[in-house]
């Protein structure tokens, strides 16, 4: 499958709210203290639009959106950024989109930060091990409060060893 990669714009976002939203289904996580209820998930283009936060989606031949991930700002930190609503529909995963989709996304948070931050789902085991390939390390604790708190799972990586 060939596909690219590209900075989200204004009319992507209703399609990535739509692949996060069938994805969140897809893991029993359309609740409450997910990215389900996060108030800005329809507003990509405006949110991650300044320096230091930004969003990606991976387009594929015929141009239709199959995934994305942002990088953002962790408020009450220092150099430390948070990887950011990284879903791609089912039947793209194992294709490469997800592997380009996070180089593109790190490669710019060293630009910025010293580490990254993310949290996902017990019960996400094949995203878990996707980001243990990248080096995240597992964490017990949140850093900070996010808001996200069904999300069970921590992790955080060193950007530029």
């Amino acid at each position: 499958m060939q596909f690219k990669i590209r900075e989200i714009e204004a009319k992507d976002n209703k399609e990535i709210e739509r692949i996060i939203r069938t994805c969140l289904i897809e893991f029993g996580a359309n609740h409450e203290g997910t990215a389900w209820a996060d108030p800005n998930l329809g507003r990509f283009s405006e949110i991650y639009n300044t320096e230091g936060n930004k969003y990606w989606v991976a387009e594929n031949e015929e141009g239709k959106i199959i995934g994305g991930v942002g990088i953002g700002n962790l408020e009450g930190t220092d150099k430390v950024c948070e990887l950011q609503k990284m879903y791609c529909l089912p039947e793209t995963r194992g294709t490469g989109a997800s592997h380009k989709l996070i180089e593109v996304a790190l490669e710019y948070a060293k630009r910025y930060y010293d580490k990254c931050y993310l949290e996902t789902l017990s019960n996400m085991i094949a995203a878990q091990e996707f980001y243990e390939k990248y080096g995240f390390i597992k964490i017990d604790e949140p850093i900070v409060e996010t808001g996200h708190f069904a999300c069970d799972v921590r992790y955080i990586k060193e950007l530029n060893k």
